[in-house]
């Protein structure tokens, strides 16, 4: 049966549909991902318009319908987007999060609280400025991924529990390996680079930003390999962001 409800949401992506409309992908706080059609947001005179943009944060009233959703009323909560979009370095780690927040919610209507949660949190600590901008991406991914089960082990080995840490880092693996269970051709990072990394998986941004930037360098590359790994391709988006 079609009902009527309330929800806030974050916008993640939007399509064109027919001459004034858009297909609006969104996670919202108690129903996960869902795409609901805006109905003419593309007119010039349109009430939503400006409030129906990637990175929005909205309270949304959504008729639900056989096929999508359909917004019946918007009320912003905060514009990220307005924000972010005047600042290439800001706007294009916005767009990785985003399109790595949909990746992590791959099931329609399936409730992903901690993901919207920590969705919201990047984004407003990204439009403030809290911490800096690789920083905030490189937690929200390490930190998507223990939501989704994928936490790399970053002290003992992730194969034999072997107390750490190690030299060694598998993909496949898991995080962290000792010499024994090391496969061929692992990189070894350095321990810093380690350590940045569990201090931005537990929110220890004092260490993390007192970290030096060849070791910010590497945990990046750790983090977008160890995603591909996991979500079996890379974000399209991750390539454009502008690392400082």
């Amino acid at each position: 049966m079609s009902s009527t409800y309330r929800d806030q949401a974050v916008v993640l992506r939007t399509q064109k549909l027919g001459e004034a409309d858009r297909i609006i992908t969104l996670l919202t706080r108690e129903h996960g991902r869902v795409k609901a059609v805006a109905k003419g947001v593309r007119r010039t005179k349109s009430r939503w318009g400006a409030r129906l943009e990637p990175a929005s944060h909205v309270d949304l009233q959504l008729y639900s319908g056989r096929t999508f959703e359909t917004v019946t009323q918007a009320v912003s909560l905060e514009n990220f987007g307005d924000t972010l979009s005047l600042d290439y370095q800001r706007w294009t780690v916005a767009s990785a999060i985003l399109e790595a927040a949909e990746r992590f919610t791959a099931q329609e209507h399936e409730p992903s609280l901690q993901q919207y949660l920590l969705l919201v949190g990047a984004l407003k600590a990204l439009a403030h400025e809290t911490y800096d901008a690789s920083l905030i991406l490189d937690a929200y991914l390490l930190r998507s991924l223990a939501v989704a089960g994928y936490a790399p082990s970053l002290t003992n080995c992730s194969v034999c529990d072997e107390p750490g840490p190690h030299r060694f880092f598998s993909l496949v693996g898991g995080g962290s390996v000792c010499m024994t269970c090391k496969p061929s051709a692992a990189p070894t990072p350095h321990p810093e680079t380690l350590e940045l990394m569990q201090a931005l998986l537990s929110s220890d941004w004092e260490q993390a930003s007192a970290s030096q930037m060849r070791y910010r360098r590497e945990a990046s590359g750790l983090i977008a390999a160890y995603l591909q790994w996991h979500l079996e391709r890379g974000l399209r988006s991750l390539p454009l962001v502008e690392r400082i």
